[in-house]
């Protein structure tokens, strides 16, 4: 029987099977390569894009509610990058590797430190304070980038929309960590969902606490409607938001709508950031 997860912070997750791999450093398009020692995610957001990794392994499962740990992650990386060039790696592409059952295997953990030994370059991104756990590995490492997405300073849309990643202001804490000890690090913000998070107040908001934490630099994303995306997102209106339900339906599928929108999306974004000296540290991926 697959053991049961062990994360408190999203009890909705259901099943955990431990699987084999048959290769984990894989070609990339955010990177020379990505590594994910998990398919799934127990942050279960509701936004995510990565649905479609496990549409064939999980289908009508809900995301969020399973988990494959690939048990053997680090013995097939270990003969992996004895044969491969050196190349930047994302962590992760298709997951979160400081998800919460990161804490129980460790294996996200066990595979950084197995490329930064044959220094290949790293960029992380999570929505976990645990990754707080391997800032040490970092330190002093050269080309190596930690970068944490935060969407909303609410705590109560922030447990709607990422039910079990970290809080808020613990992801802050990870960057002011990375800068204590000399990390690079960025700050992603997104996707922004269309009348919740995208609001003036909570992009600027949320650039300044982060332009505080010493980051490097900044990405702003709107939603994307990539595979089993909008269901997800249509559900948590329904329940949730019912009034702003019509108008994101309206700039998400009406094309004439959704250019004017991403025009308005983009001009808040330059603006705000040119208004907290950060614009030519700000990116924009839409």
């Amino acid at each position: 029987m697959a053991p049961k997860s062990e994360s408190e912070k999203d009890p909705s997750f259901e099943t955990v099977r431990e699987v084999e791999c048959r290769s984990l450093l894989n070609k990339s398009g955010l990177a020379d390569y990505a590594v994910n020692c998990y398919a799934g995610c127990g942050h279960g957001c509701r936004y995510c894009y990565a649905r479609f990794a496990t549409r064939f392994s999980h289908p009508g499962e809900d995301w969020g509610g399973f988990l494959d740990v690939k048990i053997n992650a680090r013995t097939i990386l270990e003969k992996e990058v004895k044969r491969r060039r050196t190349g930047r790696v994302f962590m992760s592409s298709v997951c979160d590797g400081w998800q919460p059952a990161e804490s129980r295997y460790g294996l996200t953990g066990q595979c950084l430190e197995l490329l930064l030994r044959h220094g290949f370059p790293v960029t992380i991104l999570t929505k976990n304070a645990l990754v707080l756990r391997d800032l040490d590995l970092l330190e002093g490492k050269p080309n190596v980038e930690i970068g944490v997405t935060v969407t909303t300073l609410h705590e109560e849309v922030r447990k709607l929309i990422e039910p079990g990643a970290s809080p808020a202001q613990d992801r802050l804490h990870v960057l002011e960590e990375a800068r204590r000890k000399g990390l690079e690090s960025y700050a992603f913000v997104g996707p922004l969902l269309p009348g919740l998070s995208d609001t003036e107040e909570n992009l600027s908001g949320l650039l300044k606490e982060m332009k505080k934490t010493g980051v490097s630099y900044f990405y702003i994303d709107r939603l994307n409607l990539r595979f089993g995306v909008w269901p997800a997102v249509r559900t948590l209106f329904e329940k949730h938001y019912p009034h702003l339900l019509d108008d994101c339906r309206k700039v998400l599928f009406n094309a004439p709508e959704r250019e004017a929108y991403t025009l308005r999306l983009a001009s808040m974004a330059r603006r705000i950031a040119r208004n907290q000296g950060i614009e030519d540290r700000m990116m924009l991926c839409f």
